[in-house]
């Protein structure tokens, strides 16, 4: 008999803020988390732009052996998932004796890499490359490390799906818990903020390079948008069978109703409309629901050209008639890129608990195919129990989840 999944604690480490509190601030004010960065400027990157995120120090917090395994976006990972852990009634003793499993989202470690390999090319020996290298420098590297660290002893593994890593790694955990595999999973995504980590995408100028206004830069579903800003941090959720959360006497969030997935199978860059109806509708499918029963979509759309009009058009396509209501948080937040899939369920999660619903700012002109989406301007009252939220990447990798409030 299949298991009802739960979410049981969250946390977050974002450009909007540094916890589930202050990252609620700034969703309600619409506040963006975009600036410049000189860094990319002098190293000649056609866009300057990115999320702003401060880099936490983790010394006193976690010790030296722990800390030198931890690439950048395992340190977001690590905050992100103490709170979850926390906000879940957890702590490591707990994990010590239960069976819980990790599958995180990461598809990328530039930093480590580079270095390792200007370090090699230096001196000509591998010695000094230190012995924190691999362990940061592996895409694992969030699962591998949060694994110890919360001394986990159930599944582990990395979701590497381009931009939706964050959101199927919350979906195979659902899949997990939900065929009695395992009673608890910590799941997410993690993103790195550095510019060696982009400079193959600003390559291919996918980037917005509108410098004289970062925080109107990221303009989903706008007819001037012009490209994306990337953006990063990191997510965590508790998942949890319904079983367990009530044997334990943990606070249940929400409970994850359906997981949608699918590939466009054409371009490896540029997605197309029929991948992402196919995963909407199975998300549907799955969770039982049709279309009017979704109070909120939390849209992908990036501030791409191509990809926001896709989008629209799928959803559209799948929800004419209802009017739901539609924001991509991305406007704020940039592109987090692995880390979105999972930070967007929290996002929208905080709008559910507060009765709102997030503006889509820097939406100032529809173009044809927005026009037709109900596109929430300016933060809205609203009451939400169920909502979507899509997650699309590179190579055409589609995810959808659906989520209830508790």
């Amino acid at each position: 008999m299949e298991k009802r999944v739960v979410i049981t604690g969250m946390g977050i480490y974002s450009v909007l803020g540094k916890n589930l509190k202050e990252v609620k601030e700034s969703l309600y004010q619409g506040k963006s988390g975009i600036g410049i960065d000189p860094e990319r400027e002098k190293m000649g990157f056609r866009s300057y732009l990115t999320g702003i995120i401060e880099k936490p120090t983790l010394k006193g917090i976690l010790p030296r052996r722990q800390r030198v395994g931890l690439a950048e976006q395992g340190k977001y990972a690590y905050l992100a998932t103490m709170e979850a852990v926390n906000n879940a009634g957890l702590d490591v003793s707990w994990f010590e004796n239960h069976e819980a499993g990790i599958l995180y989202g990461n598809d990328s470690s530039a930093v480590p890499v580079i270095e390792a390999a200007d370090i090699l090319r230096a001196r000509k020996e591998t010695a000094l490359i230190g012995s924190g290298s691999i362990f940061q420098s592996m895409n694992s590297t969030v699962s591998m490390n949060l694994s110890v660290i919360l001394k986990l002893k159930g599944v582990n593994f990395t979701l590497s799906g381009a931009c939706a890593s964050g959101s199927h790694a919350i979906g195979v955990g659902y899949m997990f818990i939900k065929q009695g595999l395992q009673d608890m999973i910590v799941c997410g995504g993690a993103q790195e903020v550095n510019a060696l980590s982009m400079g193959s995408f600003d390559a291919i100028a996918a980037f917005s390079t509108r410098h004289n206004e970062p925080t109107k830069a990221s303009r989903p579903f706008d007819r001037d948008r012009d490209g994306l800003v990337p953006s990063g941090g990191a997510a965590t959720v508790i998942l949890e069978s319904y079983e367990s959360a009530v044997k334990r006497g943990a606070p249940i969030i929400a409970e994850v109703l359906g997981y949608g997935f699918s590939s466009n199978g054409e371009h490896i860059s540029v997605p197309n409309v029929d991948g992402p109806v196919r995963s909407i509708k199975k998300s549907l499918e799955q969770a039982g629901l049709k279309p009017e029963d979704i109070d909120y979509l939390n849209a992908h759309a990036t501030s791409t050209p191509v990809g926001d009009g896709n989008e629209a058009q799928a959803i559209h396509q799948v929800f004419q008639g209802t009017n739901v209501p539609v924001s991509s948080t991305k406007g704020m937040t940039g592109h987090e890129m692995w880390m979105g899939g999972a930070s967007e369920v929290i996002y929208s999660m905080l709008m559910a608990q507060n009765n709102f619903i997030a503006p889509n700012i820097n939406f100032e002109n529809p173009d044809e195919h927005s026009a037709k989406l109900n596109i929430i301007k300016q933060t809205q009252k609203a009451k939400i129990e169920t909502f979507m939220s899509n997650s699309f990447g590179f190579g055409g990798t589609n995810s959808t989840l659906i989520v209830k409030k508790i």
